[in-house]
């Protein structure tokens, strides 16, 4: 395993390295997404605007949000373009198993996700004068995030297995997902607390957003909800493409696009 890993990394970091430009434009265009948006919030309300730590969070969701992407990219996207040069037959050979190679793929490329997610984040930092708290307590709330995206990840990629080409819907879903990183459902009460608890990643984002956007500590019963939430939707979302695999493998249909 760990050998596979390496050798998922080193893939990785070359196409990083070779196609460097679509990282830059990627960083630079998301980036001046998110600050376009700013300056019309700022132009619509007027001068007297103040954001206060509504900014903050809308910054921890933005970032997310850009990283669920990349997430997307990996699995659902790597599947459209193993059927387009035809080597997707050749995933699903190798001894490891295609789940377990897009997995660990997923994994090594979450290093290089997060080192470019951290690049955006202060980017938007510096141009928007936010301020966010950075703290080892973000660790456990990230990673329930981390498993649900992974999960909606497989779930969308055992679609790209069956469909092939899911681009027009996966852009609909990871556009969707905006709205859920950005709205505060930590703040609901009543029965839609309990709904925000089944959404998924919503949970440990909203972690995210109280302890760095609004510097509170972190709630030890929210964490294991939102531990628990990503889990779910982990297990899901396996299962949904495991059970791809074995239906296009029925259908004859694994090395046709």
């Amino acid at each position: 395993m760990l050998a596979l890993f390496f050798a998922e990394l080193q893939r990785s970091w070359l196409l990083l390295r070779r196609y460097s430009s679509e990282v830059i434009g990627g960083v630079i265009g998301t980036t001046v997404i998110f600050y376009g948006l700013f300056l019309s919030a700022k132009y619509i309300a007027g001068p007297t605007l103040q954001f206060g730590d509504r900014l903050d969070s809308i910054v921890v969701g933005y970032v997310l949000w850009t990283l669920m992407l990349f997430i997307q990219g990996d699995v659902a996207g790597g599947l459209q373009q193993e059927a387009r040069t035809g080597t997707l037959e050749q995933l699903f050979l190798t001894p490891y198993g295609a789940p377990r190679v897009l997995f660990i793929r997923a994994i090594a490329s979450l290093l290089l996700n997060l080192a470019i997610n951290l690049t955006i984040l202060l980017l938007i930092l510096v141009i928007t004068g936010s301020r966010l708290s950075f703290s080892p307590m973000l660790i456990p709330p990230l990673l329930a995030v981390l498993m649900g995206a992974y999960g909606l990840a497989f779930s969308i990629g055992s679609l790209a297995l069956l469909l092939k080409q899911v681009q027009q819907l996966l852009s609909l879903f990871q556009f969707g997902l905006i709205f859920l990183f950005t709205t505060p459902v930590e703040t609901w009460t009543g029965g839609l607390r309990y709904l925000g608890w089944l959404l998924p990643m919503a949970p440990g984002a909203g972690l995210l957003r109280s302890v760095m956007a609004r510097g509170e500590g972190l709630q030890w019963g929210s964490l294991i909800v939102a531990l628990l939430n990503g889990a779910v939707y982990l297990a899901i979302g396996l299962t949904l493409f495991r059970w791809a695999e074995r239906e296009t493998k029925r259908r004859g249909q694994l090395g046709g696009y």
